[in-house]
């Protein structure tokens, strides 16, 4: 009999030890059911959320303007509401140097867009480039290439495919800078006259001359004199290549005494300009003055492949990767 008690104990003591509602199952269960009842709402975390688009800037399309033609595209700005909160939780109080950004890329791209010339960049983007035409002028190339790296700046030289020739060790030079390199036609004619097959063969003969000296493959043409029509920028499309004008004009051909060209350019800068040079006193005299008078009004200055580039230049405290896969196309 005694022996049936301690087998029936036992059989219940396992069962009770099965169904115990204290096992580690059960309290896991537990936890899980409570968690969302018991969740405390953060008010740091909230007002986050509710101030967040007071900081955000929504992406600007690239668009073609019946102005200004090919306008590049502009990333926006969106909050990472968790990541901003575990920088401001230590402090305890909303703090907008300490928000943490994502960059948001437009859903339109320049490359989106048919083949239309460029005039200026962003009308948001706080930069500028100088474009310098080369194709005559070599005395002055050595100190503007001076003035560039002492002030560190980047330009986009475009250069004449028969001066590459004539001159590779100058090409080379320049190249070797850091400086973005485009095509300003091989023998500086009116393209705007040209057939199809001599537009065509200007463009590759100096893109394969540069890439021979230089070692760069070309992706912008800057025709001679601004002369074009809409077929040498369709050409130049098919060539992977987009066609590029500018917004301010130098004029420094003309050798205007330095303050009349600093006066010139100074009284027409504004975000996304484009400006105009060549090799030459004029530009060589005035261009260290016309560096920092143009940092001075906030403005970076860099090639053209970062004008027309969506990426953001000024960048909040803490910026994140952008998020979208084509965001800094």
């Amino acid at each position: 009999m005694k022996k049936f008690l301690y087998i029936g104990m036992i059989f219940l003591l396992a069962l009770l030890i099965v169904n115990n509602s204290f096992t580690d199952d059960y309290f896991a269960k537990l936890k899980g059911d409570a968690w969302p009842v018991s969740k405390i709402v953060d008010p740091l975390y909230e007002e986050i959320k509710a101030k967040a688009s007071e900081y955000e800037s929504p992406p600007k399309n690239a668009v073609v303007d019946k102005v200004w033609h090919a306008i590049p595209g502009y990333n926006g700005l969106k909050v990472d509401v968790e990541a901003s909160y575990k920088r401001m939780a230590e402090k305890g109080q909303f703090r907008p140097e300490l928000l943490v950004y994502k960059e948001i890329s437009p859903a339109v791209h320049l490359d989106d867009l048919p083949p239309s010339p460029i005039y200026r960049g962003n009308p948001d983007k706080p930069m500028v480039t100088f474009i310098i035409n080369v194709a005559w002028g070599n005395e002055y190339l050595s100190p503007i290439l001076a003035i560039l790296k002492k002030n560190g700046v980047r330009a986009t030289f475009f250069l004449e495919g028969r001066w590459v020739k004539n001159h590779p060790d100058l090409a080379k030079m320049i190249a070797d800078a850091g400086h973005e390199i485009g095509n300003h036609s091989y023998s500086h004619p009116d393209m705007k006259q040209l057939s199809a097959a001599r537009i065509r063969e200007e463009i590759t003969k100096a893109n394969e001359v540069i890439k021979a000296t230089t070692g760069k493959v070309v992706e912008w043409l800057g025709p001679p004199s601004g002369s074009y029509r809409q077929e040498v920028v369709k050409i130049a499309a098919e060539e992977n290549m987009k066609t590029v004008l500018w917004s301010v004009d130098t004029i420094d051909w003309k050798n205007p005494a330095p303050h009349e060209l600093i006066n010139r350019v100074m009284s027409k800068i504004h975000n996304g300009a484009i400006i105009l040079m060549h090799p030459t006193k004029s530009t060589a005299d005035s261009l260290d003055r016309l560096i920092k008078l143009i940092k001075e009004k906030k403005l970076e200055i860099d090639t053209l492949s970062e004008l027309v580039s969506e990426k953001r230049v000024i960048k909040p405290p803490v910026m994140e990767n952008p998020s979208e896969k084509n965001a800094n196309r």
